[in-house]
């Protein structure tokens, strides 16, 4: 029996000359060309190449450690909830010093906290410029008006102009005994002699007040 231009027995042997597709873990083999008498035929039109099947894949290493971020396959919902904790207010608030004036309650000094005014370092460090060029003659006092108390400004006025040179800064200590206090320590030098600047700063009606000042 012929089917088209081949007989059963080239039809066997065509059959039989199949190779199947083989696998391994993975590569695709390639297909053989098949051989009739003279004419060569392939299975299909064009050869296939080797194809890899099976790509490496990597996972990230689970960790237990709660600080760490999940790496975990799964939805933003399932992630746990991180609750943000309160600050806690200070039970030890301050108490403006009034230097024994009477106030009316309705306009009395309000304390401020630190966290709601200037930092501290740099605003020291201005405050004291300030105070050794006023000792020095080369600034006006009442540029430090509004930073020093009104017995503090005084204490300052009378001594504008007391000082042959102006002071240098060397070293400078601050604490906060309490929120929305500053003392602060700081090192002067006057020509071969170190002094100590000792000041005291409240937090009062929202800005820094010199409440101290004392030159050791």
């Amino acid at each position: 029996m012929a089917i088209g231009r081949y007989s059963t027995l080239d039809t066997k042997a065509m059959y039989s000359q199949y190779t199947s597709i083989l696998f391994d873990e993975k590569k695709l083999i390639t297909l053989p060309v098949l051989t009739y008498g003279r004419r060569r035929h392939s299975l299909f039109m064009t050869t296939i190449e080797s194809i890899s099947l099976l790509k490496p894949v990597t996972y990230a290493e689970i960790s237990s450690c709660e600080a760490e971020d999940w790496q975990h396959p799964m939805l933003e919902m399932f992630r746990p909830i991180v609750e943000e904790h309160e600050k806690q207010k200070a039970r030890l608030y301050l108490i403006p010093s009034s230097f024994d004036d009477e106030y009316d309650p309705d306009f009395s000094p309000q304390p401020t906290s630190a966290s709601d005014l200037p930092e501290l370092h740099q605003w020291t460090m201005k405050f004291v410029v300030s105070v050794l060029e006023i000792w020095a003659g080369r600034r006006s006092p009442s540029q430090l008006t509004r930073m020093c108390h009104r017995k503090i400004f005084t204490e300052l006025h009378a001594r504008a102009g007391s000082m042959k040179e102006v002071g240098k800064l060397r070293t400078i200590h601050q604490s906060e005994p309490l929120d929305g206090i500053c003392e602060s320590v700081v090192t002067v030098r006057y020509g071969e002699r170190l002094r100590a600047l000792s000041v005291r700063f409240e937090g009062v009606d929202n800005r820094w007040l010199c409440t101290a000042l004392d030159l050791l």
